[in-house]
């Protein structure tokens, strides 16, 4: 099995949709770093499992600079968000969102 990760950084802002009152209800923003996980038993036609490139690009032309609430289908935690992402990318395993040095979320298929 071949397995890559790629780590990115992102800004973005979001504000969150809880039953409670809570300060990230607000708009607010992070620079986020996402690790992608990827695998696959074989290598394409390039040698790659994915192309770092390709994952950056997809990863900067959706989120990067962005009101997550305005580009996203769905209530913007960093759960959520994790989901999202490695569900744009067939060979995504895992993806790890911080959104702050003590906050991290994972999603893992």
């Amino acid at each position: 099995m071949y397995k890559i990760s790629k780590r990115i950084e992102i800004s973005a802002a979001h504000s969150l949709k809880t039953n409670y009152e809570s300060f990230c209800n607000h708009l607010h923003g992070h620079n986020w770093i996402i690790t992608i996980h990827c695998q696959s038993e074989n290598l394409n036609e390039n040698g790659m499992v994915e192309d770092f490139s390709a994952i950056k690009s997809l990863m900067k032309r959706k989120l990067d600079h962005q009101n997550l609430n305005d580009v996203l289908p769905f209530n913007p935690t960093a759960e959520n968000i994790a989901k999202w992402i490695c569900d744009q990318i067939p060979t995504c395993y895992k993806v790890e969102v911080q959104e702050s040095e003590n906050n991290i979320a994972s999603y893992e298929k």
